[in-house]
């Protein structure tokens, strides 16, 4: 089987003027079948998300007219937009909202099930995408609508934008692609009213990133980063709110969104595969957006000097939002405008530059996570999790069950490049269940096709041995597929295990559920709703490569030794314990890890060569 959402990279999609006018004339014919007596364009199947559909195929429809002059398209923008004033812009309060600040304000907003009361909590969102939609239509209809409409539609923005700022609480789902795109609206709209109207709704959308966003952004992995319903990142809507950010720096050009849009890019470079697979995040674990990411990855890409478009989108929603026959829908249609609009081309090379939380050189690719402790590795195609023994999850020796890798103060890191070897040292102090302090050294070395770990510890007692992945997914064509097993090698004895209980707290690679699916069945709240990362904490055990220490390490030390990917020269690596610290020699390279205590700096040392 196929993970469902993670198909081509990104940066795969033409982007051509041809490319994009093909598209947009798609767009056009399928909309001019469409369009009802009444002037809707929304796609007849469309239930949720639906308050502000018809208003973004109108602004399709409208930039289409822009770039090729279709004679068929004036009437069909004029039509619909008339559809959108007259049945979609709702001004009593919806029944069940939870949100409001003001009540019976009479401020207009969009609804995101039309039946009054029957989901109310989506109305944020529909409003700041109806929002977009309608500056996006104001940009674009000179020689289309009429005075009368053109105005109507200015004071239905500007109510919108005073309901998401005025009469409710500002972001209430707390997700940082939306409440960074009603800042971009307000920005846009501001454009459109007069002078001293204008100025004050700009100043109102800058103060609000300020005090409202960037004061509340979040850590991880040594970035600040814009919460995503109520945790640090999300693999769908996170690069969506890179998106917003790049055109909020294009509309505003104020720095603030360039450097925010820089961290998130930086950011996501580091925790991306190089094959572009990811996972995580508090709402959807492993699916990924498509054209709605486009923009924020190729122009941070191009300002940070990274092949970030390699993220593997969901290329069934490249262009636009599609229902599931395929049909177009205006659901953030704003994204394809402003892509177009974008003449940014994509900066198709890795940076060069070493990364605190990225090891990565050719085909190989380790994320790490806030610990240093590998959150994906990827080899010959294929990617590993960390897995789960005992409620514990990550990379790292076991001992009686106990999994050391959870850092007990600093961590310190050690990058190398030589000899097309590219290396990282990870030095943890690890507290195990008898309170002992030790110092794990985990040494990652590539060079471009073979990753080799070495990890180091004071000799344990008993039988320790290496978690050292769950096998989940591997490359197939544009596609990726679930897996079971990976090619591995071991300097001690490797096995596969997989859980003998049964639950969706045991995960079992060998099984048709995906990692999204078991993290939300243990999440404490309904599919969507829920935060998977947190569900996914609670798995108790996992399938897991578990590798013996290698034979012949130094008697005061326990020492594991595996090889990912192809390998077709035997793995039998030697140790040896010297002035300068522990020796590793292996098939390809010679290394030397420096002592725990590390340089006159306490920094860890790592010599490396070919």
């Amino acid at each position: 089987m196929h993970l469902l959402h993670q198909r081509g990279p990104l940066h795969h999609l033409p982007d051509t003027p041809e490319a994009y006018d093909a598209v947009l004339a798609g767009v056009a014919e399928q909309a001019l079948r469409r369009i009802t007596p009444e002037g809707s364009l929304e796609h007849p199947d469309c239930q949720d998300d639906i308050g502000d559909t018809s208003l973004g195929m109108t602004s399709l429809l409208a930039f289409a007219w822009q770039r090729g002059k279709d004679p068929r398209l004036p009437e069909a923008v004029r039509r619909s937009l008339a559809f959108h004033l007259r049945e979609r812009v709702y001004t009593e309060d919806n029944p069940g909202y939870p949100n409001l600040k003001v009540r019976n304000s009479g401020l207009p907003y969009a609804r995101y099930v039309l039946a009054a009361g029957a989901h109310p909590i989506g109305d944020w969102p529909s409003t700041a995408w109806a929002l977009l939609q309608s500056v996006n239509i104001l940009d674009a209809t000179d020689g289309l609508a009429d005075d009368e409409q053109r105005t109507a539609l200015v004071e239905l923005a500007h109510g919108y934008w005073r309901w998401l700022t005025e009469a409710t609480f500002f972001n209430p789902q707390e997700a940082g692609n939306q409440a960074i795109g009603c800042v971009v609206g307000g920005l846009m709209l501001a454009r459109h009213l007069p002078s001293e109207e204008g100025e004050l709704v700009r100043a109102r959308a800058l103060s609000v990133y300020a005090d409202e966003i960037r004061a509340h952004r979040v850590s991880d992995r040594g970035a600040l980063l814009p919460p995503e319903h109520g945790g640090a990142y999300d693999n769908n809507y996170g690069p969506i709110s890179l998106s917003f950010l790049a055109k909020a720096h294009i509309e505003s050009g104020e720095d603030v969104f360039a450097e925010d849009g820089e961290a998130l890019a930086r950011y996501i470079d580091a925790r991306l595969t190089n094959g572009g697979f990811d996972n995580g995040g508090p709402r959807y674990s492993e699916q990924h957006s498509g054209f709605e990411s486009v923009l924020g990855l190729r122009y941070f890409g191009s300002r940070i000097g990274s092949d970030i478009g390699r993220y593997r989108g969901d290329s069934r929603w490249g262009r636009h939002a599609v229902k599931p026959d395929g049909g177009v829908d205006g659901h953030f249609a704003w994204m394809l405008v402003w892509q177009i609009q974008d003449s940014t081309q994509w900066h198709r090379t890795p940076s060069t530059q070493a990364a605190r939380h990225q090891l990565r050189a050719g085909t190989v690719s380790v994320a790490f996570d806030s610990r240093m402790t590998p959150s994906v590795i990827e080899a010959d195609g294929t990617y590993y999790l960390p897995a789960a023994v005992n409620r514990q999850h990550g990379f790292g020796p076991v001992l009686d069950g106990f999994l050391l890798c959870r850092p007990m103060g600093e961590v310190r890191v050690r990058d190398v490049q030589v000899d097309g070897l590219t290396a990282k040292l990870v030095t943890k102090p690890v507290v195990g269940r008898d309170h002992v302090l030790r110092h794990i050294q985990s040494m990652y070395v590539t060079d471009g096709t073979r990753l080799w770990t070495t990890v180091a510890v004071e000799r344990l007692d008993g039988a320790p041995y290496l978690l050292a992945g769950l096998p989940y997914a591997a490359d197939d064509g544009e596609r990726v597929r679930r897996t079971a097993e990976g090619d591995v090698t071991s300097a001690g004895a490797l096995r596969l295990t997989h859980p003998t209980a049964e639950g969706a707290e045991h995960f079992d690679a060998r099984s048709e559920l995906t990692q999204e699916q078991a993290a939300f069945a243990l999440a404490a709240d309904p599919r969507g709703y829920g935060n998977p990362d947190e569900g996914w904490r609670h798995l108790v055990s996992s399938s897991a490569l578990e590798a013996e220490p290698a034979p012949g390490a130094p008697e005061h030390l326990h020492v594991f030794a595996v090889r990912y990917g192809p390998g077709d020269a035997a793995f039998t690596p030697e140790f040896e314990v010297g002035e300068d610290g522990l020796t590793v020699r292996t098939e390809a390279f010679t290394a030397v890890i420096g002592d725990a205590a590390g340089d006159a700096d306490a920094e860890p040392e790592l010599s490396l060569r070919a």
